[in-house]
């Protein structure tokens, strides 16, 4: 008889610690999808802010850069309508070599401007690439082509004064 409760009592203690390690396995399992779960946000995080610079990083040509730059900060203040768009068109015109580069220009415009939600990674991609290829009196001229588009359209924007700051301190200019 005590060998029977001997023999019992050994299963029921194998059977209490095969329990409490089924339970820490659980535990660590759930410790590990956590875990990954974590890494994987991170991960995909990482991915949707390259996703979002690559139609920025493509541009390598002024014209488009400068057509990317006006539209993404005039559409700051809702979508680009047809009035405003004219006058982004008759504005890139004027640098372009040809009314198919303007028409490139102001298209891909658009659809980089609808991939990047914030203005302030477009002033901080384009802005330098700007300045590297323009000249001083160029780079006046920009701010006064998106000063230009701000006005024309439908009605007259009224661009904050920190975008530009921004972007007058990223084309190189002087910013008290």
């Amino acid at each position: 008889m005590p060998f029977l409760i001997a023999i019992l009592g050994l299963l029921g203690a194998a059977a209490i610690w095969w329990y409490r390690l089924k339970y820490m396995s659980d535990a660590a399992r759930e410790v590990a999808d956590v875990v990954g779960r974590v890494q994987g946000n991170i991960r995909r995080k990482k991915l949707r802010n390259q996703a979002a610079l690559s139609p920025l990083t493509a541009i390598d040509d002024p014209v488009v850069a400068a057509a990317t730059l006006i539209t993404a900060i005039v559409s700051e203040h809702g979508p680009v309508l047809p009035r405003r768009e004219a006058v982004i068109r008759e504005v890139i015109a004027q640098i372009a070599e040809s009314p198919k580069k303007t028409d490139e220009a102001v298209v891909y415009a658009k659809w980089a401007v609808a991939q990047v939600d914030d203005t302030t990674i477009v002033i901080d991609k384009l802005a330098p690439f700007l300045r590297e290829r323009l000249d001083p009196h160029e780079r006046d001229d920009l701010l006064r082509m998106l000063n230009r588009v701000a006005q024309g359209g439908e009605q007259s924007l009224r661009i904050a004064d920190q975008r530009i700051l921004r972007l007058r301190q990223k084309l190189g200019f002087e910013v008290n």
